[in-house]
């Protein structure tokens, strides 16, 4: 295979000019979505780099396409190989709901300890939105990608093991819980919640971004989620005291002597007001699993949906990109869904790998289709005069609309 591996060194990747990078094109609409998103990335790179860089991409299974290729879900060797080559980019997988598996994308995240879900939610000019101004929303949400409700450890009404967690946490704890229950356990560390937290505080200032908020439901689980607010503001002083200031700092010194980011918290379902009548306010958020997966919908859903909104998981030295949204298998090869979730993923993991003239390139070419109003259908019935194209006729418009084409 012509392509070289992705590295990591000293907390800096060091990509060639031909890295191999892995992909799971999905289930259901996935290989519709893939296919006009790799076409989508090879027309940039070559366009940004006149033919310099390449990708070298090579196809790694999991889901539905494992499993009748050879009976898993999530083969080692895929896990092996994205481990290898370490920046990775998939579409969804199937995750079924109350029985079967669990949560493919969650066992990425885990396995390969991704513990940072990244959710960039902008406004792209032309995207119908049902806000007077979607313009305002430019967040950055770190979702902590690892532990919460997430780790999976909850067991079945009526189970052995449920009965016996009751028994426990009620003789030992007086804990009052009505017999026959399901129970869940809620897992947060101090350490995943400030290597989280830091990971944000880092971006704010490398992006220029004058604030971070901690968002979290502390006032009801002290201990879980007080205890994720309580290490934010730690790591924020042990890690960065001296260019961030809290919030309540601030009010007291206006001057903020020079400290450039402000940290602020706020209860989780204040936040979901804030982020529609003050969403201006609110740069970059970091939260715990569950919240930041409500939070990141929400977002999206003021900018054009989950069909417009990219995301990355991300560790040290690892990372995936991904669509947000889920399969839609009735629209299966069809070649009629949105893929910008995907090429979004895209921008993402090409900034990452520092490779913004791509990034760029796509960006460009994402906001020319959707500016002439070539759109897929999902964007179509929103758009007055709109023509309605195809997933493929889509990846034709974006790679129309590039910089060094004759439309551009």
């Amino acid at each position: 295979m012509t392509g070289r591996s992705i590295q990591w060194s000293n907390g800096t990747w060091v990509v060639p000019d031909n890295p191999i990078i892995p992909f799971i094109e999905g289930d259901g609409i996935g290989p519709d979505i893939w296919r006009a998103s790799r076409r989508v990335f090879d027309a940039a790179v070559q366009r940004a780099s006149q033919g310099k860089r390449s990708v070298t991409w090579l196809e790694v299974l999991a889901g539905e396409k494992a499993y009748r290729a050879a009976g898993e879900w999530l083969p080692d060797a895929t896990l092996e190989t994205i481990r290898t080559h370490r920046i990775a980019i998939k579409g969804p997988l199937t995750t079924p709901v109350g029985s079967g598996i669990r949560s493919l994308n969650v066992a990425l995240r885990q396995v390969l300890d991704l513990y940072a879900c990244v959710r960039p939610v902008r406004h792209l000019k032309g995207v119908p939105s049902p806000m007077k101004h979607p313009e305002k929303l430019d967040v950055v949400i770190f979702r902590e990608n690892t532990e919460d409700v997430y780790a999976g450890i909850e067991y079945e009404a009526g189970s052995p093991e449920a009965d016996r967690l009751r028994e426990f946490l009620t003789a030992s704890f007086g804990a009052i819980i009505a017999p026959g229950s399901a129970l869940g356990i809620k897992p947060m560390s101090a350490e995943d919640s400030k290597r989280l937290v830091a990971r944000a505080i880092r971006y704010a200032l490398s992006s220029r971004r004058p604030s971070v908020t901690l968002v979290h439901k502390g006032n009801i689980m002290k201990f879980t989620e007080g205890g994720f607010r309580d290490w934010g503001y730690e790591v924020a002083r042990e890690q960065f005291g001296d260019v961030t200031i809290s919030e309540a700092e601030l009010a007291q010194q206006p001057s903020a002597n020079g400290k450039r980011v402000v940290i602020k918290d706020r209860i989780a379902d204040s936040m979901f007001q804030q982020v529609l009548l003050r969403p201006d306010e609110y740069p970059i958020i970091a939260t715990s699993n569950l919240n930041g997966d409500y939070l990141s919908d929400a977002c999206a859903a003021q900018v054009g949906g989950l069909g417009m909104a990219p995301g990355a998981n991300l560790g040290d030295g690892h990372a995936v990109f991904e669509a947000t949204h889920g399969t839609a298998p009735k629209y299966a090869n069809q070649d009629k869904v949105n893929p910008s979730s995907v090429i979004l993923s895209g921008v993402m993991m090409f900034e990452e790998m520092g490779w913004s003239d791509v990034a760029q390139a796509i960006t460009r070419g994402l906001e020319g289709a959707i500016g002439a109003g070539t759109v897929t259908y999902d964007l179509a019935r929103q758009l007055p005069g709109a023509r309605t194209v195809p997933t493929s006729g889509f990846a034709d418009a974006v790679i129309a609309h590039m910089p060094g084409s004759q439309t551009a």
